[in-house]
């Protein structure tokens, strides 16, 4: 796999690379794609307990990943999925204020999931990406 380019970001990245093993995104040609990034803080591992802040801290390390791969963040996401639990109204109206926020000119496609549990007891999300990148902005 030779042609594929994986990346994680120092911290949390770096630790689940070596502990769990695997990467915070890959890119293939001018696509990136972003493993599922929950509301934890990228230095200290901790998770906001809050549904609102998680998503706010979810949001905020796509970002950094995307960045990480060599994106510009996420005005170049066309696609999302997202995890939670529970999928309610709560966790609805904070995707959807973190999405006017980040994609303030462009709607990506997006698919909600409601599931029974995530990675660690305390996640309530989980935000995987598609991001394609421009010419200009390759690594």
């Amino acid at each position: 796999m030779a042609h594929l380019n994986y990346y994680k970001y120092e911290g949390y990245g770096q630790r689940s690379k070596e502990n769990l093993w695997y990467s915070q995104a890959v890119r293939v040609g001018d696509i990136i794609e972003c493993s599922g990034q929950g509301g934890w803080d990228c230095e200290t591992d901790k998770i906001v307990r809050d549904i609102n802040g998680q998503i706010d801290k979810a949001f905020e390390n796509v970002e950094h990943t995307l960045k990480t791969a060599g994106a510009k963040g996420w005005v170049d996401v066309f696609s999302i999925r997202s995890y939670h639990v529970p999928c309610n109204s709560e966790a609805m109206e904070a995707m959807v204020r973190n999405l006017k926020q980040y994609c303030p000119n462009h709607q990506p496609i997006w698919t909600c999931i409601g599931v029974p549990r995530l990675a660690f007891d305390d996640m309530r999300v989980e935000i995987e990406v598609r991001a394609h990148v421009r010419a200009e902005t390759k690594a």
